[in-house]
């Protein structure tokens, strides 16, 4: 029974761990890093909003420099929307 070890109470073989929340009335709640959490949140957070953008869901460039050109315009215009709603 022990051979399947649950994903969320230990890390992997490379030492990663999970930190996804999980339900409040568990007896041994693993570890869990709120900063980790809310990094990992907003990593996902903005490759969501790159999706967005039709030519890099798509690849729509096939070449590598093109496509790497449009993420960072895609990325440059993510966070001039977002600095122009912050100030």
């Amino acid at each position: 029974m022990n051979e399947h070890r649950n994903r969320h109470e230990d890390g992997d073989e490379r030492g990663r761990e999970s930190h996804a929340r999980l339900q409040k009335n568990r007896l041994e709640p693993p570890v869990f890093s709120h900063r980790l959490y809310k990094q990992r949140n907003a990593v996902e957070r903005f490759f969501n909003k790159l999706k967005h953008f039709r030519a890099i869901a798509t690849r729509y460039d096939k070449r590598d420099d093109n496509y790497l050109a449009s993420v960072k315009l895609a990325s440059v215009r993510i966070w001039l929307r977002f600095n122009e709603s912050v100030t």
